[in-house]
């Protein structure tokens, strides 16, 4: 079983970036398609990209898709996520997780990390 663990995320004035990144460890992160979620208060988890085992196939939201750069270091069992021109409504916490099957949906991905905040300040 894949344990997942995020870090990188705090606080950010709009406009600025972050760059999140997911460590995997216990399992086969570099055959595994991964993905990151986010989720704000009082709203249901949302898809914000996933990226194929290779590397060859990548997803964004429509929200975030020229904003959002997410890509993978096999060698290091690493998943990131670059976030740039950071806006307040990209306030939420950041999931990362191992995509079970082909769909955007959170019942597609599976085990969660913990998180990590994501603040963006106006």
């Amino acid at each position: 079983q894949v344990q997942l663990v995020e870090s990188g995320g705090g606080l950010v004035q709009a406009g600025g970036s972050l760059r999140l990144s997911c460590s995997a460890s216990g399992g086969i992160f570099s055959i595994s398609g991964m993905g990151w979620f986010r989720q704000a208060p009082g709203k249901e988890r949302e898809f914000v990209a996933a990226i194929s085992w290779n590397g060859g196939r990548i997803e964004y939201a429509d929200s975030v898709k020229g904003r959002f750069t997410v890509s993978r270091d096999n060698a290091k069992n690493t998943l990131y996520l670059q976030m740039n021109s950071l806006k307040p409504e990209d306030t939420a916490v950041y999931y990362c997780a191992r995509q079970i099957v082909g769909a955007r949906s959170p019942s597609a991905f599976g085990p969660w990390g913990q998180g990590t905040q994501v603040t963006v300040s106006s």
